[in-house]
Formats: structure tokens, sequence, C-alpha cells
């Protein structure tokens, strides 16, 4: 039987990871095993998956969305203040939010910014903004979020099913719509596609709208969660969301990105917290350990694409 080439290998890395890190927590706490554990290791992969895919996208067109984080916390107050009582203002204001994204993303084209410069500003914008509406923490969660978030469909949890639905989505949306292939073009080689008649402006306006969509999700989807909301509720996404899409296997350069792998790569950054909880690893020192586990498993995608580059030598 012929052994995996590496580059077999180095797809299935993420989906490895996951596999062996819920091994490794079944072992240290065997009733995490059922239904009810499951579901509380899972329970806040849904916002950090969707912000994931988020990152995933602008990854994809070659830049790196610092703000992220904030813009999430942003969305998740908007949810909470606005969404029970007017749905409307909500509505609209995260309809501007995500028009703002799509500027942003035209504007770092037009003027060749870099974007870790303009999203690292607009940090602080959003986080602004969070405390205007929410100065303290607060608000509530609609009685249908709510409940879309805390239900318990028979057999699988929520969170996974709700993670497999966003892989999907994603994975169509990416991979299979032209879009989707415009939008890789442009991280890969903007020149070529803009010789093809495409306009590169459009499709960075486009896919920013779209990575800020699946933000606001996120924050919707927190609140669902939290049933409140805070202006520093999900500062931590902005890193999460990085790695979760390199450890799926992405790329900063290139437009190599994977949708599926990114939303793995969150469930087992959003594993790894519990996993460390389990070893009674203090919160303090969990960041750097979660660091440690996306190094190693870089190393071995590094070890893999050497391989694979040997293989395809005569």
């Amino acid at each position: 039987m012929k052994a995996p080439s590496a580059n077999t290998l180095r797809l299935m890395l993420p989906a490895v990871s996951l596999a062996v890190l819920l091994a490794a927590v079944f072992y240290i706490q065997p009733r995490a095993m059922g239904y009810t554990g499951l579901n509380l290791l899972f329970n806040l992969a849904v916002p950090i998956a969707l912000a994931t895919i988020g990152q995933m996208l602008i990854i994809a067109v070659n830049d790196l969305d610092l703000s992220i984080g904030t813009f999430v916390s942003f969305a998740a107050c908007v949810t909470a203040v606005y969404m029970p009582t007017s749905p409307f203002i909500a509505i609209a204001i995260l309809g501007a939010a995500i028009a703002t994204y799509a500027a942003l993303g035209m504007i770092i084209h037009l003027r060749d910014l870099p974007s870790i410069v303009v999203t690292l500003g607009m940090s602080f914008v959003w986080g602004g903004l969070a405390v205007i509406i929410l100065p303290a923490p607060g608000g509530e969660a609609p009685a249908w979020l709510r409940a879309v978030m805390v239900s318990k469909p028979p057999f699988v949890p929520m969170a996974i099913i709700a993670s497999i639905l966003i892989a999907v989505c994603a994975h169509l949306l990416v991979m299979r719509t032209t879009f989707g292939v415009l939008m890789r073009g442009v991280g890969g080689n903007a020149r070529s596609v803009a010789r093809a008649g495409w306009s590169v402006l459009w499709l960075r306006g486009a896919t920013y709208a779209a990575a800020g969509f699946f933000a606001v999700l996120s924050g919707i989807a927190l609140v669902g969660l939290t049933t409140s909301a805070d202006a520093n509720i999900a500062l931590r996404y902005t890193l999460l969301s990085i790695a979760g899409v390199i450890l799926g296997g992405g790329e900063f350069v290139g437009g190599r990105v994977s949708p599926v792998g990114a939303v793995i790569g969150a469930l087992t950054l959003t594993l790894a917290g519990s996993f460390l909880s389990f070893l009674r690893i203090s919160p303090d020192w969990q960041i750097g350990a979660q660091g440690a586990i996306l190094i190693i498993v870089l190393g071995l995608r590094l070890v893999l694409n050497r391989r694979g580059q040997e293989e395809k030598q005569p």
C-alpha cells in the first residue's frame, strides 16, 4: 500500500490536530465524551469560527485585519443594546458598519496602504464606538437569538452542527463561486485578474464587506451565548482568528486559504482552552500554551512542505 504523499498529510494536519487534542481531553476527562460534555467543550466555538472565516477572507487577498476583535465587540454591543427593542436600528447600524468595512478595503487598494496599519487604527474607532454604545457591561440577548444558540438538537450539540454549516457555507462561497475564485486570484496575482477585465478595487471591497458580514454574525452569536455584551468582550478574537486561519492550512500570501481548515482551526483553539484548564494551567499561561500548540503544528507543516518539495524533485 502506497504511503500518503506529503501534500495529503499537510491537508489532513488540521483535522489530525483536532482529533489528537480531543482524544487527550477525553483521556484526561472521560465525562466530557458525552453530549453534554461536547456541548460545553465547543460552546464558544461558533463566534470564534465566524470571526476566523472573516479573517480568512481578508488573508485571502493578502491583507491582515487587526481590528476584527474590536469590530466583533462593537457588533455585540449593538446587538445587546438595540436588537431586543429596536431591531431595525440595530440592522441599520450593522449594515452601515459592513459598508464601512467595504470602503476600508477599497481605500486600502486605491491608496496602496498597508492593511495592518489601517485596521489597527480602525480597531480604536470600533472600540470607542462600542464604549459609547455600552459604557458598562450589560444589555440583553433577544429571546429568539438565545433560543437558537442554546437549542439542543438530538444526537449532536448545536455548536458542532453550526460549525459544520459555517464550514460548508464558507467552502461553497470561497471555492465554488466566481467571487471566491476571483478573490483568491487577487491574492495570488492581482495583475492577472485586472488584465482579465475584472475590477480589483470592487473585488477587494466586496471581500472586506463579506468579512465584515461574518464578523457581525460572530458578534450576534456571541451575545446569544453570553446573554449580554461588553466593549472588550471579543478582543482576543483578533489573534485567535489569525491563528485559526494559519492552523487550518492558510497562508499569508498567494490567496491560499482553506475554509474547512479555518473552522477546524477555530475548533482546535477553542478545545485547547478547555484542555489547558483540565491540566490546571493558570489562565495567565494559557495564551502562551495555545501559542506553543500553534508553533508545534506549524513546525509539522513546515516539515511536510519540505518533504513535498523533495518528492517533486526528480
